[in-house]
């Protein structure tokens, strides 16, 4: 079971009394690694004796850690942490129900949810942490050395939005962004499968193109890069469409990194269709239509 799965059970067990106590940790995190339930007592401003019946509900529901010993301090893990950002939703009426799994993945889970208007949308939780440290840190430049694996999922998700707000008004076909809070992203619904899954195209030329189209747009138009593009965050829709996913390591095209970055980009994008539907395409001639340096591409 995900800490989604464990909240959809335990969120509509939870009180106001319950949320404040969850806001402290969270406020007190800033500062350190475990907070004292004295320190909690004087910023929720309650008795004590309530402190600690709250502490120990939420410790039961499974949606904060304490250590043991002299010293009893309290921490949220990724259940607290998401019951905070989908009250923040609820409570600003993004969404109003939440719904089933659509993929878990290695840095991140993404959900259903339904809006109060009966529109179905998707809600992806960053979990930075399941893969290590060194390997997260190299691949996220704005990730600092000692921050918390709750802090850096905000950073991404933060980042994340910002990326698909700016791309989705310029024209580049990415999950519609409707709001944020903390590690979570309430986005359009992400139909279709990832292009990775797909053995046969009818036309993979026209898949590829409309792909390096997308790609020409982010970074003529949004001025940015992917960073991390691959045949497994590219979702070809129904209609044969493509929608570019995963834009937390997105960055602008004045960036150090920014050429190397998108021709990697590039690179994997034209091995996978060399190597999966034998459509073999120049990787410079592509860089040169995708940096507008020429004005159209015939393949």
């Amino acid at each position: 079971m995900t800490s989604a799965d464990l909240v959809v059970q335990v969120f509509r067990k939870l009180e106001v009394e319950d949320f404040r106590i969850l806001n402290v940790i969270e406020v007190a995190l800033s500062k350190r690694e475990f907070v004292p339930r004295e320190q909690i007592q004087r910023y929720a401003k309650v008795p004590m004796d309530r402190v600690d019946f709250v502490l120990s509900k939420l410790h039961k529901l499974g949606l904060i850690h304490h250590t043991k010993g002299v010293s009893v301090g309290y921490t949220l893990n990724y259940a607290g942490y998401d019951c905070l950002a989908i009250n923040a939703f609820v409570k600003s009426g993004v969404i109003s129900s939440f719904g089933q799994t659509i993929g878990v993945g290695k840095e991140a889970d993404v959900y259903t949810a339904l809006t109060p208007m009966g529109e179905t949308v998707a809600v992806k939780f960053h979990r930075l942490g399941r893969v290590s440290f060194r390997q997260t840190r190299r691949k996220r430049g704005y990730i600092c050395e000692h921050s918390s694996w709750l802090f850096q999922s905000r950073l991404a998700a933060e980042k994340e939005f910002q990326s698909l707000l700016l791309a989705y008004e310029k024209g580049v076909s990415v999950p519609r962004p409707l709001s944020y809070s903390r590690h979570a992203i309430v986005m359009g619904i992400i139909e279709g499968g990832e292009l990775s899954k797909w053995r046969r195209l009818v036309n993979p030329r026209c898949v590829l193109k409309e792909i390096l189209c997308n790609m020409r747009r982010a970074y003529l138009k949004a001025c940015v890069v992917h960073g991390d593009l691959s045949e497994y965050n590219i979702i070809l829709q129904s209609d044969m469409h493509v929608l570019i996913i995963d834009w937390p390591q997105c960055v602008s095209v004045d960036h150090l990194n920014a050429v190397e970055l998108l021709r990697r980009d590039i690179q994997n994008v034209l091995t996978f269709f060399n190597r999966r539907f034998e459509v073999e395409v120049d990787a410079e001639f592509a860089y040169d239509y995708v940096t507008g340096k020429i004005g159209n591409i015939v393949f």
